[in-house]
């Protein structure tokens, strides 16, 4: 499966079709259980469009885009990578909302995003490190690890999923 990878960088870079895709994305990983910002399942089009428009409309070269998968111009999965201008944190970025859609799960998306990012952070932003929090008991951090991330650390229980659900919250590092 060949991926084509676009970078949308600014508000006004998003046509009304790719949103569309990226708000029906987003609905189905939350409602398949994905860690994608929404805790509690179920979520309809316009709950995600909400936030999805505000994601959007923060969007700007060097402090936070959007990166997308398509696979025969269909949108498979995508992230959002944000930095700060902040001259202490100015060199590492954080990584948010990585999802695969649920029909291509398991065929490398999500590894190819995560490749992909690594060298726009480093060569576009100017990055030197890139952080991401990861929902523990999903066997996430065996993903990102396969990629070079390293754990940095955990909050115990961080994350209450249901009554006698809690789980930890994995930090993990990249360095560029």
């Amino acid at each position: 499966m060949t991926h084509e990878f676009l970078q949308i960088t600014a508000p006004d870079e998003m046509p009304p079709d790719l949103r569309r895709e990226l708000v029906e994305c987003w609905v189905a990983v939350s409602n398949a259980g994905g860690a994608a910002g929404f805790a509690f399942p179920p979520v309809d089009f316009d709950q995600v469009a909400a936030v999805a428009d505000e994601l959007i409309a923060g969007l700007a070269p060097r402090r936070s885009r959007l990166l997308l998968a398509r696979v025969d111009g269909v949108l498979v999965g995508w992230l959002n990578v944000r930095g700060d201008d902040n001259p202490l944190v100015a060199h590492w970025g954080t990584v948010h909302h990585v999802q695969t859609h649920t029909g291509f799960r398991g065929r490398g998306v999500g590894a190819a995003l995560m490749r992909r990012l690594r060298r726009l952070a480093r060569e576009e932003m100017g990055l030197e490190q890139l952080h991401l929090a990861a929902r523990g008991g999903e066997g996430l951090e065996d993903f990102y690890g396969r990629l070079g991330w390293r754990e940095t650390g955990r909050w115990p229980g961080a994350l209450r999923l249901a009554p006698g659900d809690d789980r930890d919250e994995i930090l993990m590092v990249l360095d560029l």
